[in-house]
Parts: C-alpha cells; structure tokens; sequence
C-alpha cells in the first residue's frame, strides 16, 4: 500500500495559506545564512591552508646533494614585509628546476617580482625601493601558482654563487629574533620547506574563527527548525487523534523541514559562489585572496548543505515527542516545557573540567582548546534554558505590572523558546568580551627611527660605520650613525654587532636608509622596527582581524537568529495574542510583554558570557606576559551596545506583524 506521508505532507504544506507560507519562508531564509556564513569561514580556513603551502617553496630545505643555493631575506617597505628569494645555481651541477610561478631557473642579474611589487616599483622612487635589487632593465613576472596572495610583495633574484647575499652569514640574525625571516641553504628543488611566518597561523585563527560561529549558527539552524512550531504541533496532534501513527507524524514533519531547509541551505550556497570575487577581495593576512582559494569544493558545499538541512530538520523532528507521546495534551497545550537541574549540574561539571584543563599549567594544543571552546559553548547551550525557566519563576513571583507578568509566565512556560531568542546573542558575547580585550600590546616601539646592519664582529662594524655615513649623505637622509656596542640589549640589534643609524622624517626616509644601507655588503638586508616585531606584530594583526570578522557575522546572525524567533513566536502564538486581546489587553502591553520577555534573559545570560570572556582573555595575557589593550573596554561597550540595539530592532520589526495577527482577535482567537 502506498504511503500517505508524501501526498499528505504536500497537500497540509500548500493549505497551510499565507501565515504557514511565511513561516517557511523565514525558516528557508534562515537556512541559507546559515549556510552562506559557514560556508564563508570554512573557505578561509581551507584557503589559508593553500596560502601557507604556496610558501613553503620559499625557505629552503637542505640537501647535501643539492645542484644550487637559495637565501631567504625579508626586507621591508611602507612597514609590509618584501620577501626576496636570491637564487645561484652551482657551477658543474645539474640543472636546478624553475621555482614556483617561475617558468625557469633564474639566472645571474635577473629578477623576477610579484605584480603588487611591480606595481609599487612604479610607484615609489628608486632611491626607496628599486635600487635594493640588480639593475635591469625589466623585470619578470612571478606567477600564481609562486604567491599566497594577489597583494604580497615577493621577488627572486638570480645571483653569482659567491655573492654576499647568497653567504652563510646573510642567514644569520641578530640574538634576540630569530624567527625565520632569514635561511640559506643548498638546494636541489622547492618541494620541501617550512611555510612563510607570514601565513603560518593563519588556518589555526581562521579555524578559530570557525568554531567560534559554528555555535551561533546552529542556534539559527535550530531557530528556523522550529518557526511554526506551535502551529506544526496543533496541526500534527489533531492527525495524531485521528488515527496517523507516530512514525508518519515525525516523516510529514521531517519531509516538510528537509524541504524548507534543503532549499534555503541551497541558496545560501548558490549565494556564496555568486559572490566568490567578491569574498576574493576581503583582505586577511598578507592580502586578498586568489578565487580558487576561496573555493571549498563540490564535496564540502554537499556537506554544509546537507549538514544545514539535517541540523533543520532535527530540531523540527525533535519538537515532536509530546505529539507522539501525549496529542491531546499538546491539542489542549496542557504541558509547559519544564527543565531539570541536571542542566546546572552538568553545567558545573563542563566549567569544573575547563577550569582543572586550562589551570593545571601545561601546554594546551590547538585541538585541546578548540575542543574546551566547543565544550564551553556546548554547556551554556544546555544550562541557557534551565536560567531562563528560574528567572520566569523569580520575576513572576515579583512582578507588579502586567507585561511584566506576562513575560514571566511566557518565559517559565516556554523557557526554550525564549532561550533560543536570546542565544545567539548570548553567546556572541563571550567572543565580543575575549576579542575585545585580547589584544596584545606592542613593545619596542623606541625603535622606530631606527636602522641597523648586522656584520660579522665589532670591528667589521667600525669599518662599516664610515661606508653607511658615506651612503646615506649619498641618498639625503638625516642619520646620527653609531656602532651598536655588543653588550647594549636595548638597542635594535639586541647585542649583536653592527652598526645602527636613528634617521629623521618619517617612514620615506627610513625607506630610503634601508636601500641606501643594503649596498653595504654585509649580505642581509638592513633591520628595522618592523623586522624585529614582525612575530608579534604578525599575530596581534591575525587575532585582530579574525576578531573583528567573527564579531561582525556574530552579531549577524544573532540578530537574524532573534528576528526569526521573534516573528516565529508571533505566528505560533497568534491564538494566545488574540484571547488576551480579547480579554481587554492592549496591543501595547503585549508588545512591552515580548521585549521583556527578551531583555531579562538577555541581561543575565550575556552579562555572564561577556564578563567569562574578558576574564578568559585576561589570563590569556597573562600567560602571554602582555598587556590588555586599554581600548578595549571602550570597544566591548560599543559591540555589546549595537549588539542590543540590534537585537531590539529586529525584535521590533514583528511588531507590525503582532498588530495585523490581533487585528481581528475573535477570528484568530477561534
């Protein structure tokens, strides 16, 4: 016999009229923003992976074997980093294959560049960069497949194997950062190496990025499960009575959910590829991105749909356990969801064990903290409801005034219900308070007039302060030089010998002292403020920038998450609305009531993520050693204030929504 559940399922859907035609439109609009923001972080995650990789080929991986010599150099222009590759091939080796992006090996006096530093070659003068690199008379084009990003400035330069720059002294840095910016050695091919500093926290901050929103939208997903619940459940029950059994009460509704939601999830994809140039352009780390690096595949864009849909389709689904268990008491809405304190009890036990994890003193991995955020946000998504049920009890108790009253009762009878409003925001608020302050302070700031050369010992350096004298009067630069004394931790060079020059006029001079200093022939380019600050510097910009996007699309679909359930609870309680307008209730009161109903909840539960956050990025900066940014309290007024603002507007957009369900309140009371 034929299955009623398809035919059955279609012809409720399309009788459903227009308020049943809203609720799927909201639950489809819901799904696709789920989709098209996971979709988002999980390409920036996958494609700064794919960044790192395409700058492996830059540091070179040793072989005794080897049939060329490769340095790796950072300078720095305008304060972003330049890496140049200097390449010799060997005499009476084999032939060293073409790097990447290169279709040959380079040879002696050519130089290959990155279209952003082509550009900027035109753009400044030659005394502030040009005359850093062999004079020729074009200059090469370094491919895609050789960059992380369409904006990172990179060259390569051919070179005599007996050049200065390709000498073992040119990797060698000064005592106090040794961070990779520097290496040489013998090559036979680019297959190996480590990832530039440049991009190598990009994916875990990116990943970071992604478990931090991963929550926030399943609360959407979950949201748009359940718009029309209430209706969805009075309908199923009167099935139910009728005779339908419980597996085809949950397969209509699944059917119907899976539908919804499949095809909102679709067009939140369908969106993101619409928009991949456009993502292209967002910049992080070193640049834009490349568009195929933004691109997750065919099998992830599957997945982030079909996971959309199932996350819809199982908080639709598991909404229907009282319409099989007990029809006519969800027929009469005889049964408020009450919750239990196993909820705080499990809730002390998840901050009890991060607690223990984070204080025990040992190193904690990527996955270990990853896996205690996922855990953190997991415990306030069981322990929200079980505040909200109490706080209704509370204030129900206490209350005075009629909204008052009724956002109590509506939040002890439903405490779910109003969770899942609240909860976005909720638990947006923990990332606004740890991004908000983590911000780690800069040190060594008294440099920034500075440019030092390292040489090979004091005396090099005597010899060496008359030349860089000599060259940068030759180039017009102000410089008091001195000899950087080997005992002297305060200065540039951090105890190393060398030779330091304080210059005057801003960042084109000191752009200018830097060509004019690598002519000096100690083989490694000139060391500036930004070269010895480029590790912190490099992860303060990171977390910054993953702060501020995960903040923005927090808020986003926070404030989505709140909009939907607001206009969800209006359709699903239009029966209620219209008895107690019935009853004499002004429209005013009932709207006072929904507000209410949200802010209660929403001050106790984000006041207490928000205050977990800032103490979590305090101990952060603790163990760290470094300073909170002290505009960060300003900064966490201003996204806990728009956040609320936010969420208040789209609370109030249903109000024009509440007034035309109540316009006739005998027919929808009936």
């Amino acid at each position: 016999m034929r299955s009623p559940v398809l035919p059955l399922t279609w012809h409720l859907a399309r009788s459903s009229g227009r308020r049943g035609l809203q609720s799927q439109s909201l639950a489809a609009g819901a799904a696709a923003v789920g989709a098209f923001v996971l979709l988002v972080m999980i390409a920036a995650c996958l494609g700064s992976g794919t960044r790192a990789e395409h700058t492996a080929w830059r540091t070179p991986d040793a072989d005794r074997h080897g049939t060329a010599v490769q340095a790796l150099a950072t300078t720095y222009v305008r304060h972003d980093p330049l890496t140049v590759v200097s390449l010799a091939q060997l005499p009476g080796r084999a032939a060293t294959p073409a790097p990447p992006g290169l279709s040959t090996f380079p040879k002696k006096g050519e130089v290959y560049v990155s279209p952003a530093l082509a550009r900027l070659l035109h753009e400044l003068p030659a005394s502030q960069l040009a005359d850093r690199f062999p004079t020729v008379r074009s200059y090469g084009t370094i491919g895609a497949a050789g960059l992380a990003s369409p904006d990172e400035l990179v060259a390569v330069v051919g070179r005599a194997a007996g050049d200065p720059a390709m000498s073992e002294a040119a990797a060698e840095g000064a005592s106090w950062f040794d961070d990779g910016q520097a290496a040489r050695a013998v090559v036979s091919g680019f297959a190996g190496g480590k990832s530039s500093m440049f991009t190598d926290s990009d994916q875990t901050l990116a990943l970071l990025g992604v478990v931090l929103l991963a929550m926030p939208v399943v609360v959407l997903a979950s949201a748009a499960g359940r718009l029309g619940a209430a209706r969805r459940e009075q309908r199923l029950a009167a099935l139910r009575l009728a005779g339908a059994t419980p597996r085809q009460i949950i397969a209509m509704s699944a059917v119907e959910s899976a539908c919804v939601g499949g095809a909102g999830a679709l067009t939140g994809a369908l969106a993101y590829v619409a928009l991949l140039p456009a993502l292209a352009e967002v910049p992080y780390g070193v640049g834009g991105w490349y568009t195929g690096q933004l691109w997750v595949g065919l099998p992830w864009l599957a997945a982030v749909v079909a996971a959309v849909t199932a996350l819809i389709t199982v908080s639709a689904v598991s909404m229907l356990r009282q319409v099989a268990t007990s029809p006519l008491g969800v027929a009469q809405e005889a049964n408020p969801r009450r919750t239990r304190m196993i909820r705080l009890v499990l809730f002390v036990g998840a901050l009890a064990y991060i607690w223990l994890s984070t204080g025990s003193g040992g190193q904690l991995g990527h996955r270990q903290l990853l896996t205690l955020l996922i855990l953190f946000y997991g415990a306030f998504w069981l322990f929200g409801p079980w505040v909200v049920d109490r706080l209704g009890r509370i204030v129900g108790r206490f209350a005075r005034r009629p909204a008052t009253l009724l956002a109590a009762r509506r939040l002890s009878d439903d405490p779910r219900g109003a969770w899942r409003t609240v909860s976005g925001l909720v638990l947006a608020g923990f990332a606004a308070g740890f991004f908000s302050v983590s911000m780690l302070g800069s040190a060594g700031s008294q440099y920034d007039d500075q440019v030092a050369v390292i040489t090979s010992s004091a005396a090099t350096a005597r010899d060496t302060v008359g030349e860089a004298r000599a060259l940068l009067d030759r180039a017009g630069v102000t410089a008091t030089v001195t000899v950087a004394r080997e005992d002297d931790w305060d200065s540039l060079l951090g105890g190393s010998p060398g030779v330091v020059a304080r210059v005057s006029g801003g960042p084109e001079q000191t752009d200018t002292a830097v060509t004019a200093l690598t002519s000096t022939g100690t083989g490694h380019p000139p060391y500036t403020q930004d070269y010895a600050s480029a590790i912190d510097s490099t992860v303060t910009d990171r977390i910054a920038q993953v702060s501020t996007a995960t903040l923005a699309l927090s808020f986003v679909v926070a404030t989505a998450s709140a909009g939907l359930t607001a206009a969800a609870n209006v359709l699903d309680r239009r029966r209620v609305y219209g008895l107690l307008r019935l009853a004499g209730t002004p429209l005013r009161v009932l709207n006072r009531a929904r507000v209410r109903e949200t802010v209660l909840p929403l001050v106790v539960l984000a006041g207490g993520t928000t205050a977990m956050g800032v103490y979590g990025s305090y101990q952060l900066n603790k163990v760290a050693g470094a300073t909170i940014n002290t505009a960060g309290a300003v900064e966490l007024v201003v996204c806990v204030l728009v956040g609320a603002l936010a969420m208040f507007a789209a609370i109030g957009a249903s109000r024009p929504l509440l007034r035309r369900v109540t316009a006739d309140p005998a027919q929808t009371a009936d």
